[in-house]
């Protein structure tokens, strides 16, 4: 199909029902789907149609083998997601509770799952044995070398993550070559670039290094859709979505190794060094690789869990914003300009920006305006004005003490979120003064995406030459 689509083919015309023997029971059904594909992707008539028509035949193909109607449709749309990121959202919101069903997938289904377990598998232990590498060459794990690891931490699980999207969504060529070309070029920065030990441009590409990449993943995630909204908009929710199952994972880690640290102890064995050397930073690794198997394969049981946890953080951030700006109103402190404030400022507003992107992730892009939109309106509000006030302390550091990387960074950040958050609150109240639309958000939140990974590559390759690496 993605050679049809660069060949400006318009695919083949949609067979009538009859021609394919698609039940009527299932045309309704096959509308929202498409109403829902016209809304979020914003693909054209002539790709929606080739979509059907291949949905159309799975249907038909199904109900022959002697599923109901329902089944047919919803596991037909299921098989369509692994080409389209608008199939496999709908399945995600209209299907999910069939999908916790193992009895009603077809063999193939079941065999694609297993030939996937074992990929994944495999790319977690070469992850895991990547981190290890570097002790073959003398530098290992330890506060010698933490740095270093620091550095190169993504690195190592980068090319085991790339390649399982790009196998299991398929990426052009040229794309290819491209993600090669950024991997090598982060790791020669990592590890050419003579850094003074512990000077703040290391520190700097240590924290926005891991930023600028994530963009190869969503490359590799979106199979060479990248410029669909919808895709995109799937990169962000599964991004919020690992974050959640590495946590658990992790949670689980721990407790895995404190077992096995106190039954080793009860035979006299000090596993503590394994521990260290071994099962944490290896489990570390794998488990990206586990954790974005499992986002793709339990998306139906994470759907209802991540929406629920945004829901309960919005007011909770809302309040905490509301709170400080309230406090700082009240006693007339400033802002102080220190790095660990500065950055503790960032993470808050960019945890801030990343609760509201998997919030519009999560919407439905049809449904009406409602009071929890406007508690949304008053978080992007109230962090739009934290923002302003950092900015206005940056700027007053700057003038009366100069430039350092840290305040210049920072000052960077700071007017990036200025503007996403100025714009987003902007669209957000124009949705619900006049209820024109939620995707004009959706769009604006997507497209502005790469912008932070741009600068992060900026802040990794261009700072440590402009301050001297120092």
């Amino acid at each position: 199909m993605a050679d049809a689509r660069k060949r400006g083919d318009p695919g083949p015309r949609v067979p009538t029902r009859s021609a394919r023997g698609t039940p009527p029971g299932t045309a309704g059904e096959i509308a929202g789907w498409r109403a829902y594909l016209e809304a979020r992707d914003g693909a054209g008539e002539a790709e929606i149609r080739k979509l059907e028509a291949r949905l159309r035949a799975a249907v038909a193909e199904l109900r022959e083998s002697g599923l109901s109607e329902d089944e047919a449709f919803m596991i037909a749309v299921r098989r369509l997601g692994s080409i389209d990121e608008g199939s496999r959202a709908f399945a995600r919101e209209h299907a999910a509770p069939l999908w916790q069903q193992s009895a009603g997938m077809p063999p193939t289904g079941r065999l694609r799952a297993r030939t996937e377990a074992l990929v994944v598998l495999a790319l977690a232990v070469g992850a895991a044995a990547a981190v290890k590498l570097p002790a073959l060459f003398g530098i290992g794990l330890g506060e010698a070398n933490a740095l270093f690891y620091a550095r190169n931490g993504p690195l190592f699980i980068l090319p085991f993550l790339v390649g399982y999207f790009a196998w299991k969504r398929g990426i052009a060529p040229r794309s290819g070559v491209w993600l090669l070309l950024t991997y090598a070029s982060a790791v020669t920065i990592a590890n050419v670039y003579p850094f003074a030990v512990g000077s703040d441009t290391e520190i700097l590409a240590v924290l926005h290094l891991p930023i600028a990449v994530w963009l190869a993943v969503g490359i590799a995630y979106a199979g060479g859709r990248w410029s669909v909204p919808g895709v995109r908009m799937g990169f962000v929710r599964y991004s919020g979505e690992l974050v959640i199952h590495y946590a658990l994972i992790a949670m689980g880690g721990g407790v895995l190794t404190g077992l096995t640290l106190l039954i080793f102890s009860s035979i006299g064995i000090d596993a503590e060094g394994f521990a260290v050397e071994w099962l944490i930073p290896c489990g570390m690794a794998g488990a990206v690789l586990v954790g974005s198997w499992l986002v793709e394969q339990r998306e139906g049981m994470i759907e209802n869990v991540a929406p629920m946890l945004a829901q309960v953080f919005t007011p909770l951030f809302a309040t905490a914003l509301l709170a400080f700006l309230g406090a700082m109103a009240w006693t007339g402190r400033p802002i102080e300009v220190e790095r660990d404030v500065l950055i503790a400022f960032d993470l808050l507003l960019v945890v801030v920006v990343g609760l509201l992107l998997y919030n519009t992730s999560a919407r439905d892009l049809r449904a009406p305006p409602g009071p929890f939109d406007v508690l949304q309106l008053v978080l992007y509000a109230s962090a739009l004005l934290v923002d302003a006030l950092a900015l206005g302390a940056i700027a007053s550091r700057i003038t009366g003490f100069g430039l350092t990387p840290n305040r210049v960074a920072a000052l960077g950040e700071n007017l990036l979120l200025l503007v996403h958050l100025a714009w987003s609150t902007y669209l957000y109240a124009r949705f619900l003064r006049w209820g024109t639309g939620f995707a004009a958000v959706e769009r604006w939140q997507v497209s502005y995406l790469p912008v932070y990974s741009a600068w992060a590559a900026l802040v990794v390759i261009a700072f440590p030459l402009i301050f001297g690496f120092g």
